[in-house]
């Protein structure tokens, strides 16, 4: 009951986070590309990469790496977003979303993994 709970907690916290980054990138910039998701998608990758290599116990791991990092980053949002492109037809917006997303986020993961704790 208690690691359902750590999750649950975690999940709270990076949905409120990602809502509040998803805002603040409203007010910034005006853009059709989606910032904020890809932002939070990277940011993930690379935060998930660190925690791993961090080997951190099992309460941190259930409550940052499953719980915040699951309701921070966002695979659905992502993918309706791609869907969007497709069906206006922006094929740029769509090459390059794909591209640094998938890429970008390889990269930031592998980042956060070899930053050394020592």
């Amino acid at each position: 009951m208690m690691q359902a709970m750590l999750v649950a907690a975690g999940g709270f916290f990076g949905a409120v986070f990602r809502f509040g980054i998803g805002q603040m990138v409203k007010k910034i910039t005006e853009s059709t590309f989606p910032i904020a998701t890809l932002f939070v998608n990277l940011t993930g990758s690379f935060l998930l990469g660190w925690l791993t290599r961090a080997h951190a116990d099992d309460s941190i791991r259930l409550f940052f790496g499953i719980g915040f990092m699951g309701a921070f980053t966002t695979f659905s949002t992502f993918k309706l977003e791609n869907v969007h492109f497709y069906r206006k037809r922006q094929w740029k917006h769509l090459i390059a979303y794909l591209a640094v997303s998938y890429t970008g986020g390889l990269l930031a993961a592998f980042l956060g993994f070899m930053i050394n704790f020592k």
